[in-house]
């Protein structure tokens, strides 16, 4: 009965301080004692002294936080949300090096495969080896809050990303929350960090009209739900207008499917967004994956759309399998005609269309003429991006349950695919001699060389120094004489700089790096250079009794106001007045406040 009480005193401590959770809501506030010992994570960490755990000594807000994140471009977007809500509130992002010095580890989940999901399952292990908090987000808690990894840590729905900082913040105290209730789209004015400041991630929607026997993700993001096309105009409007921001991605579970929902489509999309897009291309967009049953009505206009100088002449369109056994046995819901439509229809109208595609090898039933008309299909159209993968049953699926083929089989089948694929070694041939206009967003693999893409998104490997001597071409819009291609990536010259973003070669990744600092040691004081101006935004706040207009009530902005305060050194005699002040003032309004409410 005590333990009952004590979880119930925690749900309804944890609403008082959030106006948007209910008490019922903070059931999911699940204070298991043994669990949470497990993992080394004690209740009232912010109590104890210098030596303690994780958090201890530390302000509120101001901890070291490592975001770890697996999946898909959506997975992407979320996680960046995260990190600018997490950012502005103070936390410490580190990167990847620094990760066993954070005092919390948030880790966006992937439930596709099975790998992606033992990978999350590992990184909790660690973190409980290391005596750090731990949090996972994403489609693995959503789908299966059950999990055996998951026991005993927080967890993030992917409908509440926007409450990142509530959950952060109680699990640091020590507590193990559970925020996975499906609710309304988190708003796209968040605050968010950009994985790459180059490449802005646009979500249309979450969920799909599909029904996949073997999907898992299907479990976690549920049916479609898609953003107002006018919420979407303005973010994309806004990131178009970032200097900085060279490709604009559209990110979907199934971005064909886009407005359904809501009575409009995606052709009506692709026109808004357009019109968004600076007029001197240094800006482009790149329509996300989509499945074949949801664009066919639209082809013409999805062609249109493509043929666009500003809107990448590039599509995903998996197909899975070319034999209509395995896709029915797939729950699809198209034939192999049907995709090889879609196919022809874009490679027909489409300038320079590039297509990939996705390939399931050993499904559950296939048979060796199945596996036959597969490669019969990608011999047909030799897909320049190609993604295959072994069948890998997901826990709950229909697929999970059906008679799986013979694992040396399916090593065998994915193999042949693998080697057909690797050898169209002349795909972009036909690129060789051309000069194209690139983008250049990235880094290549081998760590020297720059990636642009063309307006097929064809990959471009260029020098990092522009030949005219003018800097680094990171985040520059350029045209390269294309000289080499290879089977993945063709390599260029940059002939001329189109386009160069207002900062010094030195800066073109600043974006990331002002927002993911070092941290102090764990158990040390966080640096508190920001702390002046924060109090002094705090003073006006309150001074003038308002919160940049939100209605937030007496004693919440009592407690910023001690925590941001408290950040200074301890030898601060001003602010210890200051803080005096500050309480008996809010103390006084809060009374009279509570006195005229009464009466």
């Amino acid at each position: 009965m005590a333990e009952i009480l004590q979880i119930e005193d925690l749900a309804r401590d944890f609403a008082s301080h959030s106006p948007r959770t209910s008490v019922a809501e903070v059931a999911e506030v699940v204070a298991v004692n043994e669990d949470r010992n497990r993992a080394g994570i004690r209740r009232g960490a912010l109590q104890t002294g210098a030596d303690g755990p994780p958090g201890s000594s530390r302000v509120p807000g101001t901890q070291a936080i490592w975001l770890k994140t697996f999946g898909c471009s959506h997975n992407t977007s979320d996680a960046e949300f995260m990190a600018g809500q997490l950012h502005e509130y103070g936390y410490i992002l580190l990167g990847d090096e620094e990760r066993e010095r954070a005092e919390l580890w948030l880790i966006n989940s992937c439930t596709v495969k099975g790998p992606s999901q033992q990978a999350v399952g590992n990184l909790v292990k660690k973190a409980r080896e290391l005596d750090i908090a731990v949090v996972v987000s994403g489609c693995v808690p959503q789908g299966q809050k059950d999990a055996a990894e998951l026991r005993g840590v927080s967890m993030l729905g992917v409908t509440q990303i926007d409450r990142v900082v509530e959950i952060c913040e109680e699990t640091l105290r020590g507590n193990t929350v559970r925020m996975l209730r499906k609710k309304e789209l988190p708003r796209l004015d968040l605050p968010k960090i950009r994985k790459n400041p180059h490449v802005e991630i646009v979500p249309l929607s979450t969920g799909c009209l599909g029904a996949c026997t073997y999907c898992k993700t299907k479990h976690a993001r549920g049916e479609l739900g898609s953003y107002a096309m006018e919420a979407l105009v303005a973010r994309v409007r806004t990131a178009a207008a970032d200097p900085l921001v060279r490709e604009i991605w559209l990110s979907s579970e199934d971005t064909g499917a886009y407005g359904r929902d809501i009575q409009t489509n995606l052709p009506a999309l692709l026109k808004a967004l357009i019109g968004e897009l600076p007029e001197n291309g240094r800006t482009m967009l790149r329509v996300g994956m989509t499945n074949p049953p949801f664009i066919l009505e639209h082809l013409d206009a999805i062609a249109a759309a493509l043929n666009h100088p500003l809107v990448f002449s590039y599509l995903h369109v998996p197909v899975q399998s070319g034999s209509d056994d395995v896709l029915k046995g797939m729950n699809r819901e198209y034939t192999r005609a049907e995709f090889e439509r879609v196919c022809d229809v874009l490679l027909e109208k489409v300038d320079g269309m590039e297509l990939a595609t996705d390939i399931i090898s050993g499904f559950p039933g296939e048979t060796e003429a199945d596996h036959e008309e597969t490669m019969t299909l990608v011999r047909k159209y030799r897909f320049p991006h190609c993604h295959l993968s072994s069948f890998y049953p997901r826990p709950g699926t229909p697929a999970a349950r059906m008679k799986r083929v013979n694992t040396k089989v399916v090593k065998m089948r994915t193999r042949e695919i693998s080697k057909e694929i690797d050898s169209w070694t002349d795909v972009y041939q036909g690129l060789v001699g051309k000069t194209l206009r690139c983008m250049v967003v990235d880094q290549a693999a081998d760590k020297v060389s720059l990636v642009g893409h063309s307006k097929s998104y064809a990959q471009i490997l260029l020098a990092p120094e522009a030949p005219d001597g003018s800097g680094n071409i990171l985040g520059c819009v350029v045209e390269a004489h294309i000289t080499w291609a290879g089977r993945w990536s063709c390599k260029g010259t940059v002939v001329r700089v189109v386009h160069r973003p207002p900062y010094s070669d030195v800066g073109a990744l600043g974006a990331v790096q002002d927002v993911v600092g070092s941290a102090p040691p764990r158990g040390q004081t966080s640096d508190t250079s920001n702390i002046k101006s924060r109090k002094e935004t705090l003073w006006k706040r309150v001074s003038t009794k308002k919160y940049d207009g939100d209605s937030k009530p007496a004693q919440t902005q009592t407690a910023e106001a001690v925590k941001v305060i408290q950040a200074s050194p301890a030898s601060n005699l001003v602010s210890n007045v200051l803080l005096v002040s500050l309480v008996v003032s809010l103390t006084s309004v809060l009374i009279s406040s509570i006195i005229a409410f009464v009466e």
